[in-house]
């Protein structure tokens, strides 16, 4: 079996050649540059990967760029900063392919505190709980998943900012979903700054789009 593994990229030509290299056999790169003005559309696609542009920005445009480009059964995505090894997917991929699961997702579990600083996890600890009690059984909104590309299209996620991994959970609990969660470890980003969780700020724009997507 082979999948397709989606990339959302903006600004990561420092991480993304590790991350493309780690990727286990059978793991495919679909990289979906979102803007990027340091040339990683033109590194992944001498790394081999494929690669797609996506102008609107945001995390959920990239991601959903991503999953109409995808052509395998399974899909999977994960973040290009480096911060999962991407090693990781193959126990995901794994639960669904089984059919133990209907979408598996990883828990980040930091290897230290530098990997995840206090305001991140807070923001986290508490979208986790508010998912937990609307029926998902999860203890993290993490960048790593796997699931059928047929039925996260029909999903219908409509975010496309960072309330898309959000939205997701909560539609697949909507839908009687299985979802499956596996301690991943989570290490720091691997050259840059993150977009969410490397300022207060950006904690605050994606708690800011993920508490939308739950009050609807």
């Amino acid at each position: 079996m082979r999948i397709d593994v989606v990339l959302p990229c903006l600004n990561e030509a420092d991480a993304l050649p590790a991350v493309v290299a780690a990727l286990p056999s059978g793991f495919d790169a679909l990289v979906v540059d979102n803007g990027s003005t340091d040339g990683t559309d033109r590194i992944a696609a001498g790394l081999g990967a494929r690669v797609v542009h996506e102008s609107h920005r945001g995390y959920g445009a990239a991601v959903h760029t991503g999953l109409q480009w995808a052509t395998t059964d399974l899909v999977a995505f994960i973040d290009a900063d480096g911060s999962i090894d991407p090693a990781a997917l193959i126990d995901l991929a794994a639960v669904v392919a089984a059919g133990r699961a209907d979408l598996a997702v990883g828990r980040r579990i930091p290897v230290d505190r530098s990997a995840q600083p206090w305001h991140a996890r807070a923001g986290n600890a508490v979208l986790a709980a508010l998912l937990r009690h609307r029926g998902a059984p999860v203890h993290d909104v993490a960048p790593i998943r796997v699931a059928d590309r047929g039925r996260l299209i029909d999903l219908n996620i409509t975010d496309r900012a960072f309330g898309y991994p959000l939205e997701l959970l909560l539609r697949a609990v909507q839908a009687g979903w299985r979802i499956h969660e596996i301690d991943v470890p989570y290490r720091a980003r691997a050259g840059g700054k993150s977009k969410v969780s490397g300022s207060v700020r950006g904690t605050l724009r994606a708690a800011r789009d993920m508490t939308k997507v739950a009050c609807r």
